[in-house]
């Protein structure tokens, strides 16, 4: 899902998608039908065993490309299991490059949409998922291509209220937000600052000069 590049997102919408409330009403209240890919499923079940009794915290790292992020993040959560899962063969392989001493963490490959959909049936303590530089799909036809306003937000939604998506198209942040209010989440957009990047997107991102942008979401109080 990541974009690839570090060039700026181009995009002639100008503020949220008209049609962005409608779409993510709709597939809240519609089950999605999709079947499972095999491959995901046989990667779920490889979860399942490195996961073995564990019944601690999990933190969920999705489309993490090379792994660098799953492996920073292992290393903040010393005491939580820390699981890495992205679509391509060529960059889940790729991870080797960023391996670090923590033990507390792999990295599979899954299509994280039907991987989504096969957590919500596991026993599993997520106490925060990370979704970091998701392709935007900016063009406005694109819209229901972008997870929020597609059938994945369901699923999404319900694995973890703790989330925290980063992107460096703040229009992305402002309407995943928009998005999750539906669901009784609010939501806190902030600036990445300091020079503890992430991911490499991130790190090209800011490199060339592009501000990068960081949303939380936590259970709004008053719904």
């Amino acid at each position: 899902m990541s974009t690839g590049n570090s060039r700026e997102v181009l995009s002639n919408q100008q503020g949220i998608n008209e049609k962005l409330d409608e779409l993510v009403e709709r597939y809240r209240r519609t089950e999605n039908q999709r079947p499972v890919s095999d491959h995901t499923r046989t990667s779920f079940d490889d979860v399942c065993a490195w996961l073995d009794d564990w019944q601690g915290d999990v933190i969920l790292d999705s489309c993490c490309g090379v792994g660098e992020s799953t492996a920073n993040l292992a290393e903040r959560f010393p005491d939580a299991r820390v699981i890495g899962i992205d679509k391509s063969a060529l960059r889940v392989d790729k991870h080797v490059h960023y391996q670090s001493e923590s033990q507390n963490y792999a990295v599979f490959r899954a299509d994280v949409n039907d991987f989504w959909r096969l957590a919500r049936t596991a026993d599993w303590n997520i106490v925060q998922h990370f979704l970091l530089y998701p392709n935007p799909y900016p063009k406005p036809s694109q819209v229901q291509k972008r997870w929020y306003a597609s059938a994945s937000m369901v699923d999404i939604m319900a694995l973890c209220s703790n989330i925290e998506v980063r992107s460096n198209w703040l229009l992305y942040l402002m309407e995943f937000a928009r998005a999750a209010s539906h669901y009784g989440l609010s939501g806190d957009i902030s600036e990445i600052t300091g020079d503890n990047h992430m991911t490499p997107f991130e790190r090209k991102y800011r490199g060339s000069g592009q501000p990068c942008w960081r949303l939380t979401t936590r259970y709004d109080e008053a719904v």
